[in-house]
């Protein structure tokens, strides 16, 4: 019995070879409202083609996870209402009971190296909440990075985290954080966190390198590229600390916690910013996909999946 069902479109490209590039759900089903939400699915998926790799969005329909899916499918998922949201202590559960849900960044880890998938594009990766030394309120993402070897390409830890905490995390799992063509890392709506990144990278055949490199020496884990927002769609980070400084305490005052924290804090940030938020994260989604179709495409050149 196979683990996953592939689309028709991700299955001949996992069987010639050619480069895939794995995509989350939760943006889809947990970051913005229907139509929306489906034109911008569809809009990061062509963004992939354009750059010659092929989308594989995964998620759990029914029971079925599925490694790429239809235009119906895309759509059906958009429109969908209480839709699971899946990391790793939570997917298995959802499968064997027949449930639906959307992959966070740890489940979609997790889906691309079932499948052989060595790219994943999303917007930023989960961390280290402030507060964390409190609450404990850590995201699987960080330990998934830590084990499943798959290069994930985001634009930084979210804005709303604690980055410095989050770095931290990454370094003591031995995550590499690689800066792409900067120094600093970037701070997801902005281009810069005002921290110095751990590692850069200017190419993508670089980092594609780095990918084979760390197979055969038999380490781990993934790696974590870290994409700068492009310039024309930045919210600068002086503008941003005190929206979001907000945000947290309106999420204090309400008493949200765990999975509830990051999905209000994103809408209640796009309230703050009077839409300027979804507006920059849809640009930087995009651009993320584009670096990892090229880094998927060096790759695919390097013989059989590792």
């Amino acid at each position: 019995m196979s683990l996953f069902t592939p689309s028709p479109s991700v299955a001949a490209a996992l069987e010639a070879g050619t480069p895939v590039v794995a995509l989350e759900s939760t943006i889809i089903t947990h970051g913005m409202p229907y139509p929306q939400n489906l034109e911008v699915a569809r809009q990061v998926e062509a963004d992939i083609r354009a750059a010659g790799a092929e989308p594989a969005t995964m998620a759990v329909i029914k029971g079925t996870l599925h490694v790429g899916l239809t235009d119906d499918q895309l759509e059906a998922l958009a429109k969908a209402r209480n839709v699971a949201k899946l990391s790793r202590a939570d997917m298995a559960a959802c499968m064997a009971s027949g449930g639906t849900g959307a992959t966070t960044v740890a489940a979609t880890m997790i889906t691309a190296h079932l499948a052989g998938i060595k790219v994943f594009a999303t917007g930023g990766i989960g961390g280290v909440h402030k507060g964390a030394e409190g609450s404990f309120d850590i995201s699987a993402d960080l330990m998934e990075l830590a084990q499943t070897p798959v290069t994930v390409v985001a634009a930084g830890a979210k804005a709303i985290l604690d980055i410095p905490k989050t770095l931290e995390v990454l370094e003591t799992q031995g995550v590499p954080v690689i800066a792409y063509g900067q120094d600093h890392m970037p701070a997801f709506w902005s281009r810069s966190a005002g921290i110095k990144a751990p590692l850069r990278m200017d190419d993508p055949a670089s980092i594609a390198a780095a990918h084979v490199q760390r197979a055969a020496l038999g380490i781990p884990g993934g790696q974590l590229v870290a994409n700068p927002i492009p310039v024309e769609a930045e919210i600068a980070r002086d503008v941003l600390a005190p929206i979001i400084a907000t945000a947290t305490m309106d999420a204090q005052t309400h008493g949200i916690t765990g999975k509830g924290v990051t999905p209000y804090l994103l809408q209640r940030i796009f309230e703050l910013t009077e839409g300027t938020s979804l507006t920059a994260n849809i640009a930087l989604v995009r651009n993320n996909a584009r670096l990892a179709a090229e880094i998927a495409t060096h790759l695919s050149h390097q013989g059989p999946r590792t």
